[in-house]
């Protein structure tokens, strides 16, 4: 596995990370009704955006110097 696969694979894992917990943390105050939930939510969901927009910016460097 080269080092961009490795990346690659850590960022969309690292995504998927941040959009669960904020999926679990939004669940957690609906149920406990508890402020600190819906902070670490929005902070996860914000989070695992730009994690995406980071993989799309890393994708269109790889790109542009040709390293497929």
């Amino acid at each position: 596995m080269s080092l961009r696969q490795f990346h690659l694979v850590f960022i969309t894992l690292a995504t998927l990370l941040f959009l669960t917990f904020g999926v679990w943390s939004i669940y957690s105050y609906i149920q406990s009704h508890e402020l600190l939930y819906v902070w670490l939510g929005v902070g996860s969901f914000l989070f695992g955006i730009l994690a995406v927009i980071y993989g799309i910016w890393f994708l269109l460097k790889m790109k542009k110097m040709k390293i497929y």
